[in-house]
C-alpha cells in the first residue's frame, strides 16, 4: 500500500487527518509513532526532521501539515465525501474556518499545555489563565457563527469540521464551553457523534493519561 500516515492517535492534528481518511473510507497504513515502533519513528524523522505530526506518504510524495494533507487527499484520492467545495469562494470560507480552529482554538489549548509542561517561560496557572481568556473570545465568536448551522461552513461536513473536532474536543477539556454558548456546545456534541471522529476518539482513549491538564471523566 502506497498511502501511509505517520502520527499518534492522541495527537489533535493526527486526528484531523484521520477524520478525512475515515470520512471517505480511504485505504491507508497507519504508522504510529511510539516506543514500541522505533522503525516508524526513525523513518518519520528521516523524512521530516521537524518532528511534527502528522506526515502523509504517498509513493514518492510526502506532505506535512494536516490541512495540506486533507487537500492533497481530495486531489489525489477523492472519495464520496468532498471536504472542500468546488466553488472557489465557498472553499475560501472553509479554509478560513480551518484556520480559525487551528490558530485560535487549538493554539490556545497548546499554550495551556506547554505552560504546564514547562516548555514556555510562564507558570501553568498563567498559561491556563491566558488560554482561558483566548478561548472565551473565540467561543463567543463561534457561538454566533454557528447559530442555525449544522456544520462549520453550512450543511456540508468539510475540512473546517475536521479541524474543529479535535480542537474543540481538547479545548473543552482545557476551559469548559460555558452553557451561555449553546450553539457551540451543540456543535461539539454533533462532532463527537460523527462516526469518523467517534472512531478517532475511541482509538485515542487508551492515551488519555497523556493530557497534561488532566483528562476529565467524560466524552
Amino acid at each position: 500500500m502506497s498511502l501511509a500516515l505517520y502520527g499518534h492517535p492522541f495527537s489533535s492534528y493526527t486526528q484531523k487527518a484521520l477524520i478525512a481518511l475515515y470520512e471517505n473510507g480511504t485505504a491507508f497504513e497507519f504508522r504510529g509513532i511510539a516506543p514500541d515502533t522505533p522503525q516508524h519513528t526513525e523513518d518519520w524523522l528521516t523524512r521530516w526532521p521537524i518532528a511534527k505530526f502528522p506526515l502523509l506518504v504517498d509513493g514518492e510524495r510526502q506532505f506535512a501539515e494536516a490541512s495540506v494533507i486533507i487537500e492533497y487527499l481530495q486531489l489525489a484520492h477523492p472519495g464520496p465525501a468532498p471536504l472542500l467545495p468546488a466553488d472557489p469562494m465557498a472553499a475560501l470560507d472553509v479554509r478560513f474556518l480551518d484556520r480559525v480552529f487551528d490558530l485560535y482554538v487549538m493554539d490556545a489549548v497548546q499554550l495551556a499545555v506547554d505552560s504546564k509542561l514547562g516548555r514556555i517561560p510562564m507558570t501553568s496557572e498563567e498559561g491556563l489563565a491566558l488560554a482561558t481568556e483566548r478561548l472565551e473570545r473565540i467561543y463567543a465568536w463561534l457561538d454566533g457563527h454557528l447559530a442555525r448551522r449544522t456544520w462549520a461552513a453550512g450543511e456540508d461536513f468539510t475540512l473546517a469540521d475536521c479541524a474543529a473536532a479535535p480542537s474543540l474536543f481538547y479545548a473543552d477539556w482545557t476551559y469548559r464551553i460555558p452553557e451561555t454558548y449553546p450553539a457551540l456546545r451543540a456543535y461539539r456534541a454533533r462532532l463527537l457523534a460523527r462516526p469518523s471522529f467517534a472512531r478517532a476518539v475511541d482509538e485515542a482513549r487508551p492515551f488519555r493519561s497523556y493530557f497534561p491538564l488532566g483528562a476529565p471523566d467524560r466524552d
